[in-house]
């Protein structure tokens, strides 16, 4: 009888591990989980299979501690890249940043082309390519996440052809993917798009992003398109629409635990008589932050009724600190919110510039009677799933911009066009003054979908796609 092959190795490989590492005084290090949306979606993979995470730990780590920081790492199963702060500075901050973050985001006068971030960039994917090629094996599975690693698909089949190594590559890229009419502004444009074809799979959030990639690859490469697949170089590649999710049981064991249930009573009380607004949003220009503080202040201008019947808690949390562009972005916030809190004889916005951990983040969803989204545009969000999932009890209403990748699934928010100051305004009204039928039957509708989409589903569909 035939020995069984054993089942193939996945490696999820993406920009930043999905740990923290930092550099004590002392010289030794502190390693310690982080968050963000990717973590948490692959967290929904524990448990139906074993991986490996390889990325770049986030530091420069001098060439004598390198060892002792593997060490600490491979137990929790990831593995560092390591990389030159100069290197890593122009690869992620240039390129990544200052070039591919705005153009994947539709914001033309936002990028900065520079052929030194160019050649970083390149360098980085090769470095990659070059660490997993050894540790591969025949039949392996590599999952490549997002913007940052664009080229690393086709690095990684070549150096694997030349070791004879068959292994399934895929992709999936976790923000917008724009027109094929603005996506060829780049004049990298070919390397982008034969790197991902260099995948078996390549998967993204909306069947737009999708529809965008093939046509894409169409036009600018005159490739053959079949259905959702394109044929290149005697390959097949696919093409993959596969929303993202949260596990929402994670947020029923929040809200069980005592001290987010008081934090839920303070909040309460502190609002009492009120309806509070939430938003929850990494400091970014395409989050649409001041077309909201626009928003809440026409709101109050047009519905007097509401001052001091209402209010926003805006969590922005920091991100790019050290980019002018971004300090500018936070400069101006502020200055707009006090601006509009001066108007009137409360406080509308209370905008909170911190990071929050979970149990604050799940206390403020519970809380609040309406979540706005206001993005202007947005790979998915998955902020507004996590609200649905912690308002089992209060059926409260999310309000979603039409440009949020969520929008097209998420059908039963209040949709609005955050440039349309007044349908903005319109729409936060109608959120505030809905009827509770009304809402607990949205709120049912979207709750299904949540549970029914969770992050191990994602998972599971994308790798039964790449074992096909």
């Amino acid at each position: 009888m035939a020995s069984q092959r054993p089942p193939p190795k996945i490696f999820v490989v993406s920009n930043r591990l999905p740990i923290t590492v930092k550099r004590t005084d002392s010289g030794r290090y502190d390693i310690c989980p982080s968050s963000g949306g990717l973590i948490c979606a692959l967290d929904g993979l524990v448990g139906i299979t074993g991986f490996s995470w390889y990325g770049w730990p986030g530091i420069e780590v001098p060439e004598g501690d390198k060892e002792e920081v593997q060490r600490e790492l491979q137990k929790s199963n990831a593995v560092p890249i390591f990389l030159e702060g100069d290197i890593a500075d122009k690869y992620y901050n240039g390129f990544s940043n200052k070039i591919l973050w705005p153009l994947l985001h539709y914001q033309m006068h936002e990028i900065k082309i520079c052929s030194a971030d160019w050649d970083a960039y390149q360098s980085v994917n090769r470095a990659f390519a070059t660490a997993l090629v050894p540790v591969l094996e025949e039949g392996d599975v590599v999952w490549i996440q997002d913007y940052h690693l664009f080229l690393l698909p086709s690095y990684l089949r070549q150096l694997l052809e030349l070791a004879k190594k068959k292994v399934k590559l895929g992709f999936f890229l976790h923000t917008v993917f724009p027109s094929s009419d603005f996506f060829r502004i780049l004049p990298m444009r070919r390397d982008i798009l034969e790197g991902l074809l260099a995948c078996d799979v390549v998967g993204f959030h909306n069947c737009d992003y999708t529809t965008h990639f093939l046509e894409s690859c169409e036009k600018i490469l005159g490739l053959e398109r079949r259905n959702s697949q394109i044929v290149f170089q005697n390959r097949t590649v696919t093409a993959l629409t596969n929303p993202i999710g949260i596990e929402t049981e994670k947020f029923s064991r929040l809200l069980d635990e005592p001290t987010v249930q008081d934090r839920c009573k303070d909040l309460k009380e502190g609002y009492k008589g009120m309806q509070l607004m939430i938003s929850v949003d990494r400091l970014d220009y395409i989050k649409g932050i001041p077309l909201r503080i626009a928003a809440i202040d026409k709101l109050l201008t047009k519905h007097p009724e509401l001052v001091g019947k209402c209010a926003l808690m805006q969590v922005i949390i920091p991100s790019r600190e050290e980019v002018p562009g971004y300090q500018e972005l936070h400069t101006s916030i502020d200055a707009s919110v006090s601006a509009v809190n001066a108007k009137y004889e409360y406080t509308p916005i209370q905008s909170l510039f911190s990071s929050v951990s979970q149990a604050e983040l799940t206390s403020l969803y519970a809380t609040a009677d309406v979540c706005i989204v206001s993005s202007t545009r947005d790979g998915f969000n998955v902020v507004s799933l996590e609200y649905i999932a912690c308002q089992k009890a209060r059926h409260g209403v999310l309000l979603l911009s039409e440009f949020a990748g969520a929008a097209g699934i998420l059908t039963e928010s209040v949709k609005f066009n955050p440039w349309d100051t007044d349908g903005f305004a319109e729409a936060i009204f109608r959120s505030l003054t809905m009827s509770e039928d009304e809402k607990e039957s949205r709120w049912e509708r979207l709750n299904q979908k949540i549970e029914d989409n969770s992050s191990k589903k994602w998972g599971q569909t994308f790798l039964e796609a790449l074992s096909q």
